[in-house]
């Protein structure tokens, strides 16, 4: 057993625990180094990292995750995650794509691809990520609102007549938001009267 890395592994959880990140991204660091196949303290490094919004530190954190487990699906998305918010949307593509062939109930993943699509302006693709996604969450709001928008963009405008019913009846102030976000004034009977 190593002492060295529990002990360094033990103070990260105290110092996150704390709220000091700096102190526990330390301790995790020196965990991981000695012991390099700790994918529990590499996982710590990479949130923190996301969470600070250092993307290029997170994705190489993730990297090391998933060379350590290649077929952990969540791994893969967290790494999609990070590229996505860093905009780079073809190498989220590539992880998402990875994730959702590893467990395709994924749905946030759908849905980080279904957003990298649409950055890369390849709507009619991003629907069929988003149509994913909604069908595994089907009270996913967000998930509705970014699939009536990529058949917008796509120039599908029944299907975003479509989209506009369903979301009108769980969450009629976005859809009223899609309405008027896809300049569809035609759709504005679809919504009622809201109090706000």
């Amino acid at each position: 057993m190593n002492f060295d890395h529990l002990r360094y592994y033990a103070r990260g959880w105290v110092f996150h625990f704390l709220g000091k990140q700096d102190f526990a991204y330390e301790a995790f660091a020196k965990a991981f180094q000695l012991k390099p196949d700790d994918i529990d303290a590499a996982r710590h490094l990479a949130a923190i990292a996301a969470h600070r919004e250092r993307w290029e530190i997170a994705e190489d954190w993730f990297l090391k995750i998933i060379a350590l487990a290649p077929k952990d699906a969540a791994s893969h998305f967290n790494l999609g995650f990070v590229r996505e918010r860093a905009h780079r949307a073809q190498p989220a593509i590539e992880a998402f794509t990875q994730a959702v062939t590893l467990d395709e109930r994924l749905d946030r993943a759908w849905f980080g691809l279904g957003l990298s699509r649409a950055r890369l302006g390849q709507h009619a693709e991003a629907a069929a990520a988003f149509e994913k996604s909604i069908a595994l969450q089907p009270m996913n709001g967000e998930g509705y609102y970014q699939l009536g928008m990529a058949y917008h963009c796509a120039n599908q405008p029944d299907e975003v007549s479509r989209v506009v019913k369903r979301l009108v009846s769980f969450e009629p102030k976005r859809a009223k938001k899609l309405v008027e976000d896809a300049g569809r004034t035609d759709l504005n009977t679809l919504i009622p009267e809201l109090p706000f």
